[in-house]
């Protein structure tokens, strides 16, 4: 392999020996300047593990799963074959987080050259721009989520566009991208890739909602989303009971039973619905937080959502939403909760109305582009203040 960047050297030379069989089992995670720092862990009952990824912690505590080197390997050649080639990779995402690692794996897998994105001021346009310039392959990849996708597109600066164009792929995960998004990618001309998956499952195994090559999605009675294959983790480290919970075996083939509700169709192409747990009971009713947030941004002048269900006196959880407007003025949210209030709300009304909302500036998020749900959850709470 041909050198990489100084700051990915070490973290690229720990995984390589893990791969190999040839060193302990490592986990990345960010240090001071920004660059991977490594640890080295001993994984007691694993056998073959390379790495050790922890969950992102946006619905609870995060779990520390274990990655094989035959599951990574798997991922890596099953995305080579779903991508068309191996190619050039750029980071843009934090190493301590799946996506981040898996474009160091399949960089070493592929034997080529990644480019690290400075991220010590944060992820900006011009930071990627400017990461994205450095590569020199013909062939090129990076993986973001979907807020970093719509920093890059809102009034996206000439070389912003040109080097996201120049992309052969742009893998999008880790939360569901909008459709005004995604159209929004198409028609610059940005080749986006939707991905479904966990660290469970190696990162994204479901592209486009199609499994990659040895991935397997079954819908189980309770309509969750289950994926097997040679992808699957081996387990979480120091939980045998949350292994034993999610993970089994059924004729050869391991499974990960994921939180996220989800149908196939006929030929085999998976819709994700939203998660198990984001039924809210208000009043005797079933809610779909999911179905409330996807109404609540298909809405004039919402820029982004999310909804929780909150404890209350009186309708034993009640529907609260974190708005995100295009304007941020007071006007603007007193005219928004105003038409929220008057049934104004194209297909929310009854039950579907959120009882408290707040509006800010942007959704909070976690240091890997996912929404923070639980921090969310709570400062709504403290809003509704249990009425």
């Amino acid at each position: 392999m041909t050198a990489a960047p100084l700051s990915l050297n070490p973290a690229l030379a720990a995984l390589a020996a893990a791969l190999r069989g040839e060193g302990p089992a490592v986990e990345l995670s960010a240090g001071p300047d920004g660059s991977p720092a490594v640890a080295f862990v001993d994984t007691p009952g694993f056998e073959d593990a390379a790495v050790v990824v922890r969950t992102s912690g946006s619905t609870g505590a995060p779990k520390a799963t274990v990655l094989t080197a035959d599951a990574l390997a798997a991922s890596s050649m099953a995305t080579a074959m779903a991508l068309k080639g191996e190619g050039q990779w750029l980071l843009a995402l934090p190493v301590q987080f799946v996506a981040g690692v898996q474009v160091l794996v399949r960089s070493l897998f592929a034997g080529t050259r990644p480019w690290a994105m400075d991220l010590s001021g944060g992820f900006t346009p011009e930071a990627f721009t400017a990461a994205a310039q450095e590569l020199t392959d013909r062939i090129r990849f990076t993986s973001l989520v979907p807020t970093q996708l719509q920093r890059l597109l809102e009034s996206p600066a000439a070389p912003t566009l040109a080097a996201l164009r120049r992309f052969d792929a742009v893998l999008l995960g880790g939360a569901p991208a909008s459709a005004e998004l995604l159209a929004a990618a198409r028609n610059a001309g940005v080749k986006v890739v939707t991905t479904y998956g966990s660290a469970e499952t190696c990162g994204g195994c479901v592209y486009d909602g199609v499994p990659l090559d040895g991935v397997e999605v079954r819908i189980g009675p309770d309509g969750r989303i289950l994926l097997g294959g040679a992808t699957v983790a081996a387990g979480y480290l120091g939980e045998p009971g949350l292994t034993e919970a999610a993970f089994s075996e059924d004729g050869g083939t391991r499974w990960y039973r994921t939180n996220d509700l989800g149908a196939l169709s006929a030929d085999g192409v998976l819709t994700v619905h939203g998660r198990a747990d984001d039924v809210v009971i208000t009043g005797g009713v079933k809610v779909s937080a999911a179905h409330v947030q996807g109404e609540l941004e298909r809405l004039d002048g919402v820029r982004a959502a999310f909804v929780a269900g909150v404890p209350s006196a009186e309708w034993g959880q009640a529907l609260a939403a974190w708005v995100v407007l295009t304007d941020d003025s007071p006007a603007a949210a007193a005219a928004f909760s105003g038409r929220l209030a008057a049934g104004n709300a194209g297909g929310l009304s009854g039950a579907l109305v959120p009882k408290t909302v707040l509006t800010a500036a942007d959704l909070l998020m976690l240091p890997n582009g996912k929404p923070d749900r639980i921090g969310m959850t709570v400062r709504l709470d403290a809003r509704h203040q249990g009425k």
